[in-house]
């Protein structure tokens, strides 16, 4: 696919100030670093895919079960781990609903014994034995599924639970918007839906941390984000017939300005936590002071040698001024 390039005064160049805003990391799909083996282990158990067709009627269809039974096995792990890595991505996250790496190590224990099945005297232990072995090792190789709940302490499940239907529509908002924006297969406007998504995806996540702001940001996760949605379908459609610049111009337009209000609704909701977090502490000063505990005030930031009046000043006076000078 050909790549545009450009610069400052290339047709169609962004505007200085636009192109001097600093980027902003473009969040991909989280991706765990273990993903990589389910891979390599359904290849390796191939020979049972390619050992089948040389056998007979039991021993095909044993090792076409077992590898069957082995790639589901991997296939769960994989969904496992990329559950992991976004449990581990967030600082508040509820525990996968389904345990999949230990029903992927299950399958791979059973997929190993049934392809390892053959007739004759002792079989079925040493299948046994082979699928305990591989279950085993699957453990040992990618861990367990996280069991508990992280940083849920002190949060009422029931508005967690109302957040997390909230920030799913939302990312269904943003799959939509990228969906459509596909179709003019402008690498230009794919990144800036991203963009968009990485800022929008801040607020989802500042939300999810204190579920309490879901009220003063429910709009910008649903009405913003649907008309942003509806705007963007709309864009597409008369940008693919016709590429007007002007269209393309408005719509950019409105991506900045809703990628502005939802950074700062981030930048307020933090500052509200902080308002809250001095709060408590002017609470607790106060309390410990009615029981007769003394707290110590934090020292204030030393200041540094100012000029005084309106004449000017020498940099030796400034040096006299400090110590430096003695000091040397």
């Amino acid at each position: 696919m050909a790549i545009r390039f450009g610069g400052r005064y290339s047709p169609g160049a962004k505007a200085e100030a636009e192109a001097n805003l600093p980027a902003r990391a473009v969040p991909g799909k989280i991706h765990h670093r273990l993903e990589g083996r389910t891979t390599w282990i359904t290849v390796a158990g191939v020979p049972f895919l390619l050992g089948a067709f040389f056998q007979d009627p039991v021993g095909m269809a044993t090792n076409l079960a077992g590898f069957g039974i082995l790639a589901g096995g991997m296939f769960m792990t994989r969904q496992g781990l990329q559950a992991e890595a976004a449990y581990d991505a967030r600082r508040i996250a509820r525990r996968p609903a389904i345990p999949r790496k230990l029903f992927g190590g299950v399958l791979t224990g059973l997929g190993l014994a049934v392809g390892a099945v053959e007739p004759g005297t002792g079989a079925m232990a040493g299948a046994g034995v082979i699928g305990l072995m591989g279950a085993a090792l699957h453990w040992f190789s990618f861990g367990p599924d996280p069991m508990k709940d992280k940083g849920m302490e002190g949060i009422d499940p029931v508005q967690q639970d109302r957040v997390a239907r909230f920030v799913e529509e939302a990312e269904g908002y943003l799959a939509a918007m990228r969906d459509a924006i596909l179709r003019t297969r402008d690498r230009g406007l794919e990144a800036r839906v991203e963009r968009f998504a990485g800022v929008a995806r801040g607020l989802f996540r500042r939300v999810e941390e204190d579920p309490g702001d879901l009220t003063a940001a429910r709009r910008y996760l649903g009405v913003y984000l649907m008309g942003a949605r509806d705007a963007t379908v709309k864009f597409v459609d008369l940008y693919v017939q016709t590429q007007d610049a002007s269209a393309r111009a408005a719509w950019e337009a409105l991506i900045a300005d809703l990628e502005t209000n939802f950074a700062a609704r981030t930048r307020s909701l933090m500052q509200g936590s902080r308002a809250d977090m001095d709060i408590e502490i002017e609470v607790l000063r106060d309390r410990l002071a009615r029981e007769g505990v003394r707290v110590p005030q934090p020292a204030p930031e030393p200041e540094m040698p100012r000029l005084e009046g309106d004449r000017g000043q020498r940099l030796d006076d400034l040096l006299h001024e400090t110590g430096w000078k003695e000091r040397r």
